[in-house]
């Protein structure tokens, strides 16, 4: 546990490096036609952390992870099934997005988002390595992820929506992304278990998700509480969600 914990810090201050205001400014910079806001640093009274940077990546394949996470129990319970549209939110090397990709089967497709150019080469690199022809990288950016509209019908956030830096940005551009019947599975390590050996500043209480998702049009449609460290819950679109009454709250959280 102690060597654990002592590799999740190296990551995490890998990921501490400051990326998060040069990606902004490098969307301001490419004239996009929306007026892209500054980042964040509180959302809803929650602190929200940095991006993990690519240099950290060989952590997300950790030998530790499937005894630590129960990952396995994790894509079995997700209810993919082949043909499906599928996104790994926050990517990374493509650890969930590779097993997502044999689920999905050769008619389905998985699309593997991720801000870092870096991340996506790995996930590329990794993907052919395994011979995985139906996964495809997608750049997105800080507050937009590039997804087709309407047409996902599973985006999976594993320990990534705690670092976004554009919350509602983000969420409003994933709702948009799904089917009528698609959803958001946040995975997210538990704050309120002392015993889950991740630094506060990456956990998440269920308290703290319903104080964010449903604001941003999402409704709580299942959960899955039987992974060791992370809660599991499933979010489809609320269809009584305003989001003109949405826009006009106080989104800083402070």
């Amino acid at each position: 546990m102690r060597h654990h914990q002592i590799s999740c810090q190296i990551a995490l201050v890998l990921g501490c490096l400051v990326i998060t205001s040069a990606v902004w400014s490098q969307e301001r910079q490419r004239g996009s036609d929306r007026k892209v806001p500054p980042p964040l640093k509180f959302y809803q009274g929650r602190k929200i952390a940095q991006t993990m940077h690519y240099s950290g990546a060989e952590w997300l394949i950790r030998n530790e992870r499937e005894r630590e996470e129960r990952c396995t129990l994790m894509w079995a319970n997700l209810g993919v099934k082949p043909g499906m549209t599928v996104c790994d939110m926050g990517c990374g090397n493509g650890f969930h997005a590779l097993r997502l990709a044999r689920m999905v089967g050769k008619s389905g497709a998985v699309l593997g988002v991720d801000i870092q150019p870096e991340m996506l080469k790995l996930l590329q690199k990794r993907a052919a390595k395994a011979r995985v022809r139906n996964v495809q990288p997608v750049l997105g950016t800080i507050s937009d992820p590039k997804l087709p509209v309407g047409k996902v019908d599973l985006i999976l956030c594993v320990d990534v929506y705690h670092e976004f830096s554009h919350p509602e940005q983000m969420l409003s551009a994933m709702r948009k992304s799904l089917t009528p019947r698609g959803v958001v599975v946040l995975v997210e390590y538990r704050a309120e278990d002392p015993q889950v050996p991740i630094k506060p500043l990456h956990k998440m209480s269920k308290k703290q998700i319903m104080k964010e998702l449903p604001r941003n049009g999402f409704k709580l449609v299942k959960q899955f509480d039987k992974l060791p460290w992370q809660h599991m819950m499933f979010f489809g679109r609320d269809p009584d969600f305003d989001a003109d009454k949405s826009d006009s709250a106080d989104s800083s959280g402070d």
